[in-house]
């Protein structure tokens, strides 16, 4: 603690971390943002052609129908039938078809937030929640999910000052009788700082040249020898029982406290971005 303040050089290398992050995270966003554009234009794409082709072949069947049965086939009927197939159709199972045209007019046309979300199938008397969600939706279309996964990755930094203390309370459990909250806390800090460290070193080395996978899997692997390494230190506590606390806190970590995390992180970047 006299050279480094665990509170302080958290501080100071999530910052070094989070600035080196960003340019990766900003080729990213690119490349996210592109896919999901392409991919409303396919989808929108399909969905035509689909819809066009199921119309002809649904027409042309009943065509053939009448016809072997001896019926004359008035065209203006005909013309009649296929907007009632196309009718019945938007009204079972491609009814979200149907709203995206009808909310792409409303958005061609300029029209208020509440006919849009009307048109997505929002009551007018909606509670809050729900009105956020279809406003989230909305805004989700307009922009073709553009941006997502930009507000993702601004909730990292928030989320890790949450998922800190829950390292430490994991710590806290596996070592009750070894000192009070604090001094978990004390041992996470410095072991996030060094996670910190560890991710910044295999940023700087990816910049500079091409760093093979196994090389990046080996020093992150290292994060677990050294939270191994700090516990036998930290907790003075023997190698098996060091090795079992540190298998349990990791796993505990690592396979419900980060997915159930990730899980809220996108249902928060979702809602607020």
């Amino acid at each position: 603690m006299t050279f480094l303040h665990p509170a302080q050089f958290y501080l100071f290398i999530s910052v070094v971390f989070f600035f080196l992050f960003s340019f990766v995270a900003r080729e990213q966003q690119q490349q996210f943002d592109s896919s999901l554009e392409k991919g409303f234009e396919r989808n929108l794409l399909e969905d035509s052609i689909a819809m066009e082709a199921l119309d002809s072949a649904t027409i042309q069947e009943i065509n053939q129908q009448l016809k072997d049965s001896n019926i004359e086939i008035d065209p203006k009927g005909l013309q009649g039938l296929d907007s009632l197939i196309k009718t019945e159709k938007e009204g079972t199972n491609v009814n979200f078809t149907f709203d995206r045209e009808k909310l792409d007019s409303l958005i061609a046309i300029g029209a208020t937030k509440q006919e849009k979300l009307r048109s997505m199938g929002m009551d007018d008397n909606a509670p809050a929640w729900k009105e956020l969600f279809y406003s989230q939706m909305l805004k989700f279309y307009e922009q073709q999910g553009g941006g997502l996964l930009e507000a993702f990755y601004d909730t990292i930094p928030i989320a890790l000052f949450v998922l800190l203390p829950i390292f430490a309370l994991i710590l806290k459990l596996l070592f009750f009788n070894k000192g009070g909250f604090s001094h978990h806390l004390v041992f996470s800090f410095y072991y996030f700082s060094f996670l910190f460290t560890a991710f910044s070193i295999v940023l700087l080395l990816n910049f500079i040249f091409d760093v093979p996978d196994w090389i990046d899997w080996l020093i992150i692997l290292s994060t677990w020898v050294y939270l191994l390494m700090g516990i036998m230190r930290f907790y003075g506590q023997r190698f098996w029982l060091s090795f079992l606390k540190t298998s349990v806190a990791t796993f505990t970590y690592m396979m419900i406290v980060l997915p159930i995390s990730i899980m809220i992180m996108l249902i928060i970047s979702f809602m607020l971005y």
